[in-house]
């Protein structure tokens, strides 16, 4: 029986690739909507990104809803420097025939949440966890009710991405990320420890061009372009393939491994805002809140979502 999941993302290019991953794997992943969230760039663009990805990959019955436009105390941080001007730089992704639900985000979690079955929706977050907070926030009842948050974001042997200290999506809305850490949910996350272990190598995007396939090409393309950044940045053979390592810790949990550990969101320090504080080796007592990946086999990571990939048009 398929997993019942909702994908809260910002897509950027790797979002995009997390998204494709998803919808490629119907016998697994029953996509109840697809929600966007302020973060890469502003709402309105993730929102129309979204759109663009699921009418790329023919899914047009996967419903679609704008959610957050900032985080909830603080202004938005955007990254155009990292994933272009639309947020999805790289491919001619034409104009968006499908549209938006009329129903918040929000408001979307919450009705799913409370209409299902206990502990049958998986939430998976590919951006700031601002939508799945204000949710928690504006419906308490809910947490209890989570299958799992699988999410991707933090670090800690890795540190930062943003900033020395944090990572991107923790960064833009850490007090969002703290609500949902200290929910109460089982959460799995997904922190750069394990996603700057998964490079995309000149080989492995040419695969994925190789397919020929509209997909594969548009996949080919958004990672060619969003590298550029992190080949600069990071100097290695490839850049890091984040988000989809979401989707593929659902449908193949045995790539990765990592243990249960506490984590806690710096919220009040300006120099490490976002931090997510890891007690990794468990030097405190804090209650265990989140299963940390910590690494990964990238060879089965990219096979896998190649062979998925090329199921689409």
């Amino acid at each position: 029986m398929a997993r019942k999941i909702i994908i809260d993302t910002d897509p950027g290019q790797d979002d995009a690739v997390a998204i494709l991953l998803a919808l490629a794997s119907p016998q697994e992943l029953d996509i109840l909507g697809v929600v966007a969230v302020a973060g890469n760039v502003g709402l309105a663009q993730n929102a129309r990104n979204a759109l663009k990805v699921v009418e790329l990959s023919g899914r047009d019955d996967v419903r679609v809803f704008a959610g957050c436009p900032r985080p909830m105390m603080r202004e938005l941080v955007t990254a155009e420097h990292v994933h272009g001007q639309s947020g999805l730089d790289g491919p001619d992704l034409p104009e968006p025939e499908i549209a938006l639900q009329q129903q918040h985000g929000v408001d979307f979690i919450i009705e799913t949440l409370r209409s299902e079955p206990e502990k049958t929706v998986t939430l998976c977050a590919l951006g700031p966890l601002t939508n799945l907070a204000m949710a928690l926030v504006k419906a308490p009842d809910i947490a209890s009710r989570i299958e799992e948050i699988v999410l991707m974001g933090g670090a800690y042997f890795e540190v930062g991405n943003i900033t020395p200290a944090a990572e991107f999506n923790i960064y833009v809305d850490p007090e969002a990320a703290q609500t949902v850490f200290q929910c109460g949910a089982p959460i799995t996350m997904m922190p750069l420890d394990v996603t700057h272990q998964m490079l995309g190598t000149p080989d492995r995007i040419a695969a994925f061009a190789a397919l020929g396939n509209r997909s594969g090409m548009a996949v080919a393309a958004m990672l060619g372009f969003s590298e550029r950044f992190d080949l600069k940045k990071y100097g290695g053979p490839g850049a890091p393939l984040h988000d989809p390592c979401v989707i593929a810790y659902l449908l193949a949990p045995q790539i990765f491994e990592g243990k249960t550990c506490n984590v806690e969101i710096e919220t009040g320090s300006a120099l490490t805002r976002g931090m997510t504080v890891t007690d990794y080796w468990h030097v405190t007592d804090r209650a265990p809140n989140a299963n940390f990946i910590r690494s990964g086999d990238s060879d089965a990571f990219f096979a896998l979502i190649a062979e998925r990939i090329a199921r689409l048009p």
